[in-house]
């Protein structure tokens, strides 16, 4: 026991140093991703979290595995027998498995330039790469995915090692690379952007991610409630849970890419996720949500194509560990989900045990309350196979059971009744379950998924309150009042959760190796004394949300100002002691203290911008597309390198925060057909933008300006860029 204990520790110190070596050794702009990769390689991959393709994000395109051997009997004898495959179709189905998958990127659907991004994909780079060879052999050319609206995904085949063999691919490599960090287009997984379409998201509805992190299908969630950029704070909001605090951080990275005000990211297990209590008309009520996305842990043998590991790692005995939890994560989702609204339920399993069994499961606990929605019109072209209705359950001895009845005493715990299909002929038939989803990889050259979208007709029946049924489910979470379905009986508020002083303090998050403890939100009150400068010197119209503004320090000067939606406010006001809260609000203004003799101590923030625009009446320059190219190539123009138009209404402004606005013009067609807002500063003689270097090669992509470095960190012109250059960001592109 000793030797053994002396071993553990061993091991955990060595977990230690590798980590403390890999975070040491980083820059802070890259430390979110490379945490993550270092967890990785000290734990290895955690199986099947998700269908999201974390390697694949960061990594590059077409990581390959040669030395591992793609072959494991045991599944091959399992998915046999289960004939989940077409007949005469499982070679194929076993060879598209062996091949790696294909890399897929998608546009960001909310923001109004995706069309813009869409024709400079499809008209330059595809174009390029259509009739390119490398070492012989022609590329194929990237194609759109068929069922994806408006050809906004598309996949290739790709590697990264022919990427590297040509320029023009590492071109289209490093507008692949700025784009995804600014948050324009996402590598993710084709069969992972299935759930979020399934939902059918409105600007309105109130949407949970239960297990959200790496945060692609939560992307995805923000942007569908973002459909309408016209409006700064539609009334929904995506609340997106992760059980592993590390984890959460990624997400964090992910979301803020796209700058929305209406997304909260919070740490618990979704097996036992809080009730959340709101104000609606002056009295307390419960939260349910109009959406939710239930993509539970699983074993992840879909995956088999970019998960290597699978291969040598998969056992039936993963499945039947993991199908408890699922149900309990299901069964904690459809209680908090509003009658009327859907829920999807996802796995990247190819597994009955972790797909039909728990959907059964669900509607068998449900007595009617929960119907399989038929979704299959709601995207043409993908290609899918129907719920199996019959399945046996295998242990990793191979041993077969076809029911419960056969299963021996000694298995039982192990080995639990739902996960067989229903033996009743009659309710079988009723619950539909050909209704489910599973994609196979040789149906359309993708990963292996499950996907049931669920409908909640009435209440759960441990939470009527008329009481018709009496036995709660295992999984219910002790303390919740029965109140689903009766939301006019609001449960009793408790005093200590309405703070007078605006302050939602998150409860303490520790991470365990860096000890990092999460800072309060604290929202600012109409009549704070930081409001009247900021009013008067960008005019804010009155109509302005001041309640939604938020810091995240109790003490001291306040760097930097956020802002939430109404909704999300009313969610942290009302659950500051229920939730773990680890980030919400987009930043609109940052503390700068020489902007003080100006009148303003805090500048525009870039993140924010199309949050406050439609609140600001000053300060504001339009400006030309030449213009734009100005801002953009040159680090701190004189004010005289503008147009005409722009440098006298430049002239006019004090020194201090700007906003640089370019509105399309119809006759141009040339020019971006979008209106673009840029963070500016006026000096005493120049301008100058303030604008991430990603975003600034993205707008310079819209008016026509392309920057590219060669291996050598060579400029088009030949000329060498320095570190010192290359951090000034965008005063390097080149027409």
């Amino acid at each position: 026991t000793a030797g053994a204990e002396k071993r553990s520790s061993v091991k955990t110190h060595r977990r230690f140093i590798s980590r403390v070596i890999c975070v040491s050794s980083m820059g802070r702009k890259n430390r979110t991703r490379q945490r993550f990769q270092c967890d990785l390689k000290v734990n290895g991959t955690r199986a099947g979290s998700n269908s999201d393709s974390r390697g694949l994000f960061w990594q590059g395109w077409g990581a390959g595995y040669s030395e591992i051997i793609k072959e494991n009997k045991l599944f091959e004898h399992y998915y046999t027998e289960l004939k989940i495959v077409p007949e005469g179709e499982f070679e194929e189905f076993m060879e598209a498995m062996r091949e790696p998958l294909p890399a897929t990127i998608r546009i960001t659907g909310y923001k109004s330039h995706a069309k813009e991004i869409l024709h400079t994909l499809k008209e330059k780079y595809f174009k390029e790469v259509q009739d390119l060879e490398v070492d012989g052999q022609k590329i194929e050319a990237p194609q759109p995915l068929s069922w994806y609206p408006d050809e906004l995904a598309w996949h290739t085949n790709l590697s990264r090692k022919i990427l590297r063999k040509s320029p023009l691919l590492e071109k289209f490599h490093q507008f692949l690379v700025s784009e995804t960090e600014s948050g324009n287009i996402s590598r993710q997984e084709a069969v992972s952007m299935i759930p979020p379409l399934l939902m059918k998201i409105e600007p309105q509805h109130k949407i949970l991610d239960m297990c959200a992190a790496p945060g692609s299908k939560t992307a995805q969630l923000i942007e569908m409630l973002h459909s309408d950029m016209d409006i700064p704070f539609p009334e929904g909001f995506v609340i997106a849970n992760d059980v592993d605090n590390k984890r959460c951080y990624l997400l964090v990275h992910q979301a803020k890419r796209l700058n929305s005000p209406c997304i909260m990211v919070v740490n618990h297990d979704a097996s036992s996720i809080p009730r959340l209590h709101f104000d609606q008309d002056g009295k307390k009520d419960i939260l349910f949500y109009d959406r939710i996305l239930c993509d539970v842990p699983c074993s992840g043998d879909g995956t088999m194509r970019k998960n290597i590991d699978v291969w040598k790692k998969w056992t039936t005995s993963n499945s039947i560990h993991l199908h408890g939890l699922q149900i309990r994560i299901a069964v904690r989702g459809v209680e908090q989900l509003a009658v009327g609204g859907r829920m999807v339920y996802s796995t990247c399993s190819l597994n009955p045990i972790e797909d039909e069994a728990v959907i059964a499961a669900l509607l068998e606990k449900s007595e009617g309350a929960l119907e399989l929605a038929d979704a299959s019109a709601d995207l043409p072209g993908l290609k899918y196979m129907p719920g199996i209705t019959s399945w046996k359950v295998m242990t990793k001895e191979g041993q077969w059971f076809s029911d419960w009845s056969e299963v021996p005493t000694s298995r039982h715990t192990q080995i639990r009744p739902t996960m067989f299909p229903p033996t009743d002929p009659e309710k079988l038939a009723n619950m539909k379950l050909e209704r489910c989803m599973r994609i196979l990889p040789h149906h359309q050259n993708t990963g292996g998924f499950f996907v049931a979208v669920l409908v909640k007709k009435a209440p759960m029946p441990w939470n009527r309150p008329d009481g018709s049924s009496a036995d709660a489910p295992v999984e219910a979470v002790e303390g919740e009042t029965p109140a689903e379905g009766n939301p006019s009986v609001p449960d009793t508020p408790d005093p200590s959760e309405v703070k007078k002083d605006h302050v939602c303090g998150s409860c303490p998050i520790k991470m365990k190796l860096f000890g990092f403890k999460e800072d309060p939100f604290v929202f600012l009150t109409e009549d704070d004394p930081i409001f009247p400068p900021i009013q008067a010197f960008y005019d804010l119209s009155p109509d302005f949300p001041k309640l939604n503004v938020l810091t995240r320090t109790r003490e001291g000067k306040k760097r930097n100002l956020y802002m939430v939606s109404k909704e999300l406010r009313n969610v942290l006001l009302n659950n500051s002691e229920r939730m773990k809260v680890i980030n919400t609000g987009v930043k609109v203004w940052s503390r700068n203290n020489d902007g003080e003799q100006f009148g303003c101590a805090f500048r525009l923030a870039q993140e924010g911008i199309y949050t406050l625009c439609p609140y600001i009446r000053a300060r504001i320059i339009n400006i030309s597309v030449e213009d734009v190219k100005v801002l953009l190539t040159q680090e701190n123009p004189f004010l005289s390198k503008l147009g005409d138009d722009a440098h006298t209404q430049a002239k006019k402004l004090e020194m201090g925060s700007i906003v640089l606005r370019y509105l399309p013009d119809p006759q141009d067609l040339d020019a971006p057909q979008c209106p673009i807002d840029l963070c500016g500063w006026r000096g005493k003689t120049s301008i100058r933008a303030f604008v991430s270097r990603n975003e600034c090669l993205h707008y310079l992509r819209m008016v026509g300006v392309e920057v590219f470095r060669d291996k050598q960190g060579k400029r088009n012109d030949g000329s060498t860029e320095t570190q010192e250059e290359m951090s000034k960001g965008c005063a390097l592109a080149q027409s």
